[in-house]
C-alpha cells in the first residue's frame, strides 16, 4: 500500500488515528482484486468501521467534560456490560491478594478504563494498562486517567505489533490479568487464527487471562448462535480453565498458562 492510498483511506476522522500497520493489513484484503483504486478504499473503510468505530457513536470522539457512565454508554460493548461490571470483576479477580498490588493489562480496551471505579470498589490497589488502536480512545481514557489521578496508562499500538504488546506486558508488576473482552471476533476479521498465536505468546507471560464475547444482542434481545466453539476447543487444550461465565449478554472465559 503507497502513502497515498494510506492517506486517501485515513482522511476520515474516524480513520485518522489508526496504526499503520492495521491500515496495511485491511486493505491487503482487498489489494489484488480487479476493481477501482476508489473501491479498494470503500472496501478498506467498511472493514475498519466493522472492526474498530461500528459500535461507538461518534460523539465519543469529542467529548467535553461527560462522566465515566456518558462514555461507558456511547459504546455498545461497554454499555451492554454497564450493569454487571463490579459483578464481573468480583468473579475474575476473587482469588488474588487484596493487599497486594495487581496490573490489568486490558487488550483492545476502547473505553474500558472508564470502568475504572467499578474495579476500585471489588480491590485496590491496582496498575490499569490498556492497549487501544483508535488514538482517540487512547488519548481519551489517558485524560480521564490523569484528571481523576489514577493509576494507569493506555498504549496507542496494534495488537498485530506482537513483540511490542510481549515488552509492554513483561514490564508490568505482578500478579498480571489481560483483559481481551469482545475482542478475539475482530482480531480475526484482519488476520485468520491470529488469536491463537496472540494467546500462545502472551499466556505464559500473565497470572490470568479473561477472553469474552457477546451471546446477544441487547438491541434485539436475541440470543447469537456462534458459539466460538474454536477458541474455546483451542483454550481447553493449551491452557488451564479455571472459569466459564455468562452475565448479561456476554460470556467470560478464564484461564491461565498451565
Amino acid at each position: 500500500m503507497n502513502q497515498e492510498i494510506y492517506n486517501k483511506i485515513t482522511e476520515k476522522k474516524e480513520f485518522s488515528h489508526l496504526p499503520k500497520k492495521d491500515v496495511e493489513m485491511a486493505f491487503s484484503h482487498f489489494e489484488k482484486r480487479q476493481t477501482s483504486e476508489e473501491e479498494k478504499i470503500k472496501l478498506t473503510r467498511d472493514l475498519l468501521r466493522k472492526i474498530f468505530s461500528a459500535f461507538a457513536s461518534k460523539k465519543i470522539l469529542s467529548p467535553k467534560n461527560k462522566n465515566e457512565e456518558w462514555i461507558l454508554r456511547k459504546h455498545l460493548s461497554t454499555r451492554e456490560r454497564l450493569p454487571f461490571y463490579e459483578r464481573v470483576y468480583e468473579q475474575i479477580l476473587n482469588d488474588f491478594d487484596l493487599k497486594k498490588d495487581m496490573t490489568i493489562i486490558d487488550l483492545g480496551a476502547g473505553v474500558n478504563g472508564f470502568s475504572y471505579k467499578f474495579l476500585k470498589k471489588v480491590r485496590e490497589p491496582i496498575n490499569y494498562v490498556g492497549i487501544e488502536a483508535v488514538g482517540q480512545l487512547v488519548d481519551l481514557t489517558n485524560s480521564f486517567f490523569k484528571r481523576e489521578r489514577i493509576n494507569g496508562e493506555i498504549y496507542h499500538e496494534s495488537l498485530f505489533d506482537l513483540d511490542k504488546i510481549k515488552k509492554i506486558i513483561e514490564i508490568q508488576k505482578r500478579p498480571r490479568i489481560v483483559f481481551l473482552f469482545k475482542t478475539i471476533d475482530s482480531l480475526e476479521m484482519l488476520e485468520k487464527d491470529y488469536s491463537k498465536k496472540l494467546l500462545l505468546e502472551i499466556t505464559p507471560l500473565c497470572d490470568k487471562i479473561v477472553t469474552s464475547f457477546a451471546t446477544g444482542s441487547m438491541i434485539k434481545k436475541t440470543k447469537f448462535r456462534a458459539k466460538r466453539n474454536w477458541i474455546i476447543d483451542f483454550i481447553n487444550e493449551h491452557f488451564e480453565l479455571e472459569d466459564d461465565f455468562e452475565l448479561g449478554n456476554e460470556r467470560y472465559i478464564v484461564f491461565r498458562h498451565h
